[in-house]
């Protein structure tokens, strides 16, 4: 009888670091998908410069890595998703399949640079609207009830970084869709908001640009 109970008493200490194990086994396979959504999460876009090799319906992008890569853009061109046009020269943000031969999202970064104004919402009395400067910088024009900070594409979606007004110094982050972008228009978008924007046009008051005249001195003898 002692025998077998010191058996079964083994018996149970195995089945607990049996059960030990498993659990060990499950953890490791719940890190595991994590990080595979963190992968999946990350950023897929390629960022560089639009080649002299460009043509109407292939896209050469010199990327920062520093390969050149020639992209089909036929798919983003009949889904309407090639935003902001196609220069050389100009910074681009490109989405493409697996293979990296088909563009599925273009967007002309230097064209989405500048300062982007709409009537004022509440009154219409003035235009506000927002600056996006290089480097990713975003600074508000003329609007005291939200002060923007910084700007990122991320996975073909605008990410914009905000401070609102009573809101103390929290950031607020938010994530548009661009619907349409051109020389003089932007469009963006998400569950909540929609933003239309038209580019901020130089000041063509002559007022501001009178430019005093020269005299010599013989003008002021009298």
């Amino acid at each position: 009888m002692r025998k077998i109970q010191i058996i079964g008493m083994l018996a149970a200490v195995g089945l607990t670091m049996y059960g030990c194990g498993g659990q060990t086994q499950q953890q490791a396979s719940a890190d595991a998908t994590d990080s595979v959504v963190t992968v999946v999460d990350a950023d897929q876009t390629i960022y560089g410069i639009c080649g002299d090799g460009t043509a109407m319906n292939t896209l050469q992008l010199v990327t920062d890595n520093g390969d050149t890569l020639n992209l089909s853009l036929t798919a983003a061109q009949e889904a309407g998703r090639v935003l902001g046009g196609i220069q050389s020269g100009d910074r681009m943000a490109v989405l493409t399949d697996n293979d990296k031969r088909m563009a599925t999202l273009v967007i002309n970064e230097t064209t989405l640079l500048g300062n982007w104004v709409m009537p004022n919402p509440i009154d219409g009395s003035s235009m506000v609207g927002i600056s996006l400067k290089d480097g990713g910088v975003a600074e508000s024009i003329d609007q005291s009830t939200i002060i923007y900070k910084t700007w990122k594409l991320v996975n073909g979606r605008l990410e914009i970084m905000s401070i609102r007004d009573g809101g103390g110094e929290e950031e607020e982050v938010n994530v548009y869709d661009i619907i349409v972008l051109g020389a003089d228009s932007l469009v963006y978008k998400n569950e909540e908001d929609e933003f239309e924007y038209e580019r901020e046009k130089p000041n063509t008051d002559p007022a501001a640009n009178i430019e005093l005249e020269e005299y010599s001195e013989e003008d002021y003898k009298i």
